[in-house]
């Protein structure tokens, strides 16, 4: 029997400091080049080079200020600011690229359903079938006031909102257009037959519209649907609509138990377990032997800062630990921010001590250190024993990291029949899946296709 093939994205962000923070600092790390272009097709020709399923991008609507209620230390150490849109990269990097798909993050809060929906089809025309959407509901009280609001909708509500704005977006890609909408017989002068192109009358508790998709359907039509959030409520939402899942992880244990739990969701949803494709978020410093590796770790840390690392933190969570001391107990309480980071967390009585060291390389990812051989084991570890499909590679010193990988990791999984040697044809979905472009009809999207 043939290995599970090991998926993998890079995560990134349009901005200088994305996860492992100060490592900006680092004399080889280009990452203030982040406002070129130059700085995104590079990178997206190293990733297909390393054959990459995609590039993850995250986004964030608003700042940090929740450290020392300010964002002195958020500008001081470019953490996640400045911070430039996330989806113009891509026909830029599409554009010197075949294969390679796009995850972009885009908070569905803030952005008006009938005009994302064209955006995203726009996307996915323009890379041929290779867009996914990392649907994000927000955390931070700093944007909801930036978007005009007092606060941020309370955390279970954002989800409830987000199912009525998934079901307008399936009614628009899916049931707007038949495929035989579009005809393009320039002898018969018929572009688009009218009678194939439904109007659309939504109605929910959220939202309403009353029109019809502007765009044709793309290759996907509905594109690669991700989404990251291991509460309660984000997993009753993930197991309906998501096909790629990104969970925090640290313990193995505690993260099978998540894994087969979301597998399960899904199967009650009437999917099948291996609909979803589960990815953790990890960092990676590759060395051509152990020693090498760790005396670059060494360099590394060394640039890092831990208290940006912390000060990130703090507002993902709703926790000032500037008010605290090293080993004070800290008051988690609830959290209208992201939830299972706050109450794991609060479970492990992490101090601002335990924080910090936690954040040595600026993040609270886990970091790999090592050889190619033993990195390999432990990704198989991860997929093998613990039941993940994949990894979230996020970037330390850019763009030597990703390189390192590419370099040393990439041929040592190939070589133990771990991770594909070539690309398969098709979409970003079909590459994912091998089920074809389009959602399957188990999934709930397919309830509003024409009938």
């Amino acid at each position: 029997m043939s290995k599970k093939q090991i998926l993998l994205n890079a995560f990134n962000m349009n901005c200088v400091g994305h996860i492992n923070h100060g490592l900006w600092a680092h004399p080889r790390d280009n990452s203030v080049d982040y406002n070129t272009l130059g700085y995104w097709t590079d990178l997206a020709k190293t990733l297909e080079r390393g054959l990459f399923d995609g590039l993850f991008i995250a986004d964030i609507i608003g700042v940090y200020d929740v450290y020392q209620q300010s964002i002195d230390l958020t500008a001081r150490e470019a953490i996640q600011l400045p911070v430039n849109d996330p989806l113009l990269l891509v026909p830029a990097m599409a554009a010197v690229t075949q294969h390679l798909g796009f995850g972009v993050t885009a908070n569905l809060s803030y952005e008006p359903p009938y005009l994302f929906a064209r955006r995203m089809s726009t996307l996915d025309h323009l890379t041929g079938g290779r867009a996914g959407w990392n649907i994000v509901t927000g955390y931070l009280d700093s944007g909801a006031r930036a978007m005009g609001l007092l606060t941020q909708d309370e955390h279970d509500q954002r989800y409830d909102r987000a199912d009525d704005y998934l079901t307008l977006l399936y009614k628009l890609w899916e049931g707007s257009w038949e495929d035989e909408a579009v005809r393009r017989d320039k002898a018969a002068r018929v572009f688009a037959d009218a009678s194939r192109i439904h109007r659309i009358n939504h109605q929910g508790p959220f939202y309403q519209l009353d029109g019809y998709h502007l765009s044709e359907p793309s290759r996907q039509r509905t594109p690669v649907l991700f989404q990251a959030g291991s509460s309660e409520r984000g997993q009753q939402f993930a197991a309906r609509h998501a096909e790629g899942i990104f969970i925090a992880a640290q313990d193995k244990d505690k993260t099978r138990q998540l894994v087969q739990d979301i597998r399960r969701q899904a199967v009650a949803a009437g999917r099948r377990a291996e609909d979803v494709k589960i990815f953790i978020g990890i960092a990676a410093v590759v060395g051509q032997t152990q020693a090498e590796a760790q005396d670059k770790f060494d360099d590394y840390w060394q640039y890092a800062s831990p208290e940006a690392g912390l000060a990130h933190f703090a507002s993902s969570i709703g926790v000032d630990f500037s008010r605290y001391g090293l080993d004070d107990p800290i008051e988690y309480g609830g959290s209208n921010a992201i939830q299972s980071a706050a109450k794991t967390a609060a479970a492990n009585q992490l101090t601002r001590r335990k924080l910090l060291e936690r954040f040595r390389l600026g993040s609270r990812y886990p970091t790999l250190v090592g050889d190619a051989a033993s990195v390999a084991d432990e990704l198989e570890s991860w997929v093998n024993d613990v039941g993940v499909d994949g990894f979230n590679l996020t970037r330390t010193v850019t763009p030597e990291s990703y390189e390192d990988f590419i370099d040393l990791v990439i041929p040592e999984l190939q070589n133990r029949g771990s991770y594909k040697t070539a690309y398969a044809e098709g979409s970003l979905r079909h590459k994912l899946f091998a089920e074809g472009d389009r959602l399957p009809a188990r999934h709930a999207a397919a309830g509003y296709r024409p009938r």
